[in-house]
């Protein structure tokens, strides 16, 4: 599939669930990783990761392009257009439009937990990528120390 099919699909989308024209470009990024598309809030266009055709099929970038075109509607109507906005929210259910795209295999990296604290009080586990200065930070339940076990 080429950017001008994806266009198509876009417009058509556009106009079978929403019922509204989509005026703007839409096209594949290449260098998009961790998200399935995106929405360019200054210039209207749509990016969407190919990857993400490649691996799952039509189906999932039909979702994925319901889930930015809500943003892009509901951006050029001036209601809330993000994420946490009921607006979006009651748009997208309302489209069938997907809330989180699948993971692309090799695409995210995953980071490890490196360090791992317990609470001296409560016993709570904390796992981190990063140290804390067990000095400065007390438990966030009971505000008992921290104790570095690996």
């Amino acid at each position: 599939m080429n950017n001008d099919e994806l266009q198509q699909i876009v417009e058509t989308v556009s106009e079978k669930w929403f019922r509204l024209p989509f005026r703007h470009k839409a096209k594949f990024n290449s260098r998009l990783r961790t998200t399935g598309g995106r929405y360019l809030l200054r210039s209207h266009n749509l990016e969407f990761n190919r990857k993400h055709y490649e691996q799952f099929g039509m189906d999932e970038l039909i979702g994925i392009i319901k889930h930015e075109l809500c943003h892009y509607h509901l951006h050029i109507q001036n209601r809330g257009y993000k994420h946490q906005d009921r607006d979006f929210k009651l748009l997208l259910s309302q489209v069938g439009g997907s809330r989180y795209c699948q993971v692309v295999p090799g695409q995210r990296r995953v980071e490890a937990i490196k360090h791992t604290y317990e609470c001296a009080g409560c016993g709570s586990k904390y796992r981190r990528k990063r140290r804390i200065d067990t000095s400065r930070f007390v438990c966030g339940k009971c505000r008992g120390g921290l104790v570095k076990i690996s």
